[in-house]
């Protein structure tokens, strides 16, 4: 039969081994901890950016190179959120009711005096044509439009500004 001390040694050192367990575990919720606190900072950080550069843009819209809104003759947008709903077109609506983007649009189609392409409206806003996103952006933008009765789709992926409606046919 063992004796007390074995016992009780073999229980100190079946404890010590357990401390070292719950050390090394310690440490490594530690290094998981910190390492989720990094992403955590950094995606504040990128919202952060991301926000400012929101804002910096509602504040100066570009249309493009050295070209300004106010330039195009399209009032500077008033602070908006990122998102905004496009508004259907009604009787006596007008082009302001729309976000930045989208009045920024309809003037180009009114200058274009023709329809244009996803792709040619990119170009005209001055955005990059080379990027799909930026592209499929404009795209979709145009597609919204088309729906809320702004614009029409006269040929598929063709845009333009609907016909004026005359007061004999209303």
């Amino acid at each position: 039969m063992p004796s007390l001390r074995a016992v009780l040694e073999s229980r100190e050192k079946a404890a010590l081994v357990r401390v070292e367990e719950l050390r090394t575990e310690l440490e490594r919720v530690q290094a998981a901890l910190a390492e989720a606190e990094e992403v955590l900072n950094h995606r504040v950080i990128g919202l952060e950016q991301y926000l400012e550069a929101l804002a910096e843009q509602d504040a100066s819209i570009e249309v493009g190179p050295d070209r300004s809104a106010a330039a195009r003759g399209v009032d500077e947008p008033a602070v908006a959120g990122p998102r905004r709903t496009v508004a259907r077109k009604e009787n006596g609506v007008p082009v302001d009711v729309l976000g930045a983007d989208y009045r920024l649009i309809m003037a180009v189609l009114g200058q274009a005096g023709d329809s244009l392409t996803a792709r040619q409206t990119a170009v005209a806003l001055g955005w990059d044509s080379s990027v799909p996103s930026r592209v499929e952006g404009a795209r979709g933008r145009l597609k919204r439009l088309v729906e809320r009765g702004w614009l029409a789709e006269d040929r598929p992926g063709r845009f333009t500004l609907p016909a004026p409606v005359s007061a004999a046919a209303a």
